[in-house]
């Protein structure tokens, strides 16, 4: 049992020094090359903030513990729409500007249909996960060609309000570099911390689950999903805290459309299978229901403290049941 626990926590802390570093180092390599800070923006921040959970899904998928990869992506998604959007909230009333604030939120609401449709009707091949990575990559195009024909400042789309809040959690993301060395090494060594932690978390969370006498899906809608959802818990706090808690909406609501068409479909492109039943009603209809709050918020344009509160009791209530349903 203390093996099991120490290999997840091992590998929950090289996935999220993994992530920091790869990032890191792809953002100044990038800046090297010359690539525009849009594209940095929109796929290298958008992409390399997901990595942890895209990289424990895709080792649990292979490993044959679906369970356990579904069980990440549903309990990231309920984790960053009822905890995280409502720890944010609570640090700073959430005010939501941006004239097409409905559009983002619409758009994770559909994924989590699209979700719900799959896990209902046992749809898993390879092409239903190809065809959600089309999807991720459509909106990443449009949203890249909203911001070449809007005014940098006035943008709020989800990939642009992930990246900022990321800067702000992190002010040495755009450090000065002077040889092509240090973000090569960083871009490297977080990939392979990425690799070797996810594999660790995964062996350590199947092990767990085998000798505790928990179900998979269990462990990854709670250990596994807080730990991959660290980085988004610490963005979205840090930029409500520093006077832009429009961002750590923005990054919420992000991270959900990555979650699903991103890592979802990598999942199903590199491990075809239907999604666990145990995940409906409940897990599935919380992600369900979660987008369809989050988007009246958005129509409100305004996320109270009291709201805020609301969300987190919700957040309780839900791991109450999972916990009784172990």
């Amino acid at each position: 049992m203390i093996a099991a626990l120490l290999a997840v926590a091992g590998g929950l802390i090289a996935l999220v020094i993994g992530g920091e570093l790869l990032v890191r180092g792809a953002v100044r390599l990038a800046e090297k090359l010359g690539v525009s800070a849009l594209v940095i923006g929109l796929v290298i921040i958008g992409f390399g903030t997901s990595l942890p959970e895209l990289v424990t899904s895709a080792e649990a998928a292979l490993a044959g513990s679906p369970a356990i990869a579904w069980g990440n992506i549903v309990g990231s998604n309920n984790l960053n729409s009822l905890l995280i959007l409502g720890a944010a909230a609570l640090a700073a009333p959430i005010t939501i500007t941006a004239p097409n604030r409905y559009r983002d939120p619409a758009v994770a609401l559909a994924a989590a249909g699209a979700l719900t449709l799959l896990a209902v009707f046992q749809i898993g091949g390879w092409w239903t996960g190809a065809a959600l990575l089309a999807c991720l990559i459509a909106y990443i195009a449009w949203c890249y060609r909203e911001e070449r024909l809007v005014a940098p400042d006035t943008i709020h789309n989800a990939p642009n309000d992930r990246g900022r809040a990321l800067e702000l959690a992190d002010t040495a993301l755009h450090d000065a570099q002077g040889s092509w060395a240090k973000p090569v090494v960083l871009l490297i060594g977080g990939f392979a911390l990425l690799v070797w932690g996810g594999g660790l978390l995964v062996g350590g969370a199947i092990d767990l689950a085998l000798l505790a006498g928990l179900g998979e899906a269990f462990i990854g809608l709670t250990i596994v999903a807080l730990g991959t959802s660290l980085p988004e818990l610490v963005t979205s706090v840090i930029a409500a805290r520093k006077g832009e808690p429009e961002l750590a909406f923005g990054n919420v609501v992000g991270s959900n459309i990555y979650n699903i068409l991103g890592i979802g479909g990598a999942t199903l492109l590199l491990a075809p299978a239907p999604i666990p039943q145990d995940l409906l009603p409940l897990d599935i209809g919380v992600v369900l229901a979660s987008g369809l709050v989050i988007l009246a918020l958005a129509l409100r344009r305004r996320i109270s403290r009291m709201a805020a509160l609301g969300l987190l009791a919700a957040y309780a209530v839900y791991l109450g049941i999972v916990i009784a349903n172990a």
